[in-house]
């Protein structure tokens, strides 16, 4: 898993410098707090999907390329078989499987993402990111917190929101659970 983010790390900082940008440029363009990004940059904190797309969208950049180091390259379609998904740890609590990484120029991406169980007292990890997404429960329970809402929702359950509002999960009753998340 560090391994993972100090990658991703490497790869915000050859952007920037292939680009020419300062921090200051990156933050300001993508409306990311310099706190987060400069731990991104570091490799010293959890790096959230939501940012990486920011940075994506804005310096037209696959997302998979900062994610996974690899360039798209199907455009009719991409195939992933159960279980062999390009995979990421960004921390303990998070394991995502991107579903497309190799389909260029795609409208979403879509992953199945694992959330190891925290305590109920510890808060949610918010975050904010352009666009809408869509969660769907495939094991367990979550608890999802949008805006000042907070919903449980088990098997079978999903929701549709708009991402630019501060959101966050957690599994529930001390088991990881899995969700189909789809950011557009």
């Amino acid at each position: 898993m560090e391994e993972q983010i100090i990658q991703i790390a490497e790869r915000l900082r050859g952007l920037r410098d292939a680009l020419d940008l300062t921090i200051d440029d990156v933050i300001c363009e993508c409306g990311i707090s310099r706190e987060e990004y400069e731990k991104a940059e570091s490799g010293s904190a959890d790096i959230s999907v939501g940012m990486l797309q920011k940075i994506s969208r804005q310096y037209n950049i696959p997302l998979d390329t900062l994610m996974f180091g690899e360039e798209p390259k199907m455009s009719t379609y991409f195939l992933t078989r159960a279980g062999k998904g390009t995979s990421i740890e960004r921390s303990k609590a998070y394991k995502y499987q991107a579903l497309a990484a190799g389909f260029r120029d795609r409208i979403a991406d879509p992953f199945i993402v694992t959330i190891e169980p925290k305590p109920a007292d510890q808060p949610f990890h918010l975050n904010t990111h352009a666009g809408q997404e869509f969660n769907l429960v495939i094991e367990g329970s979550m608890e999802i917190s949008i805006g000042d809402k907070v919903l449980t929702l088990n098997v079978g359950d999903s929701i549709y929101f708009n991402a630019q509002l501060p959101h966050g999960m957690r599994a529930l009753n001390d088991k990881p659970m899995k969700l189909l998340a789809v950011i557009m």
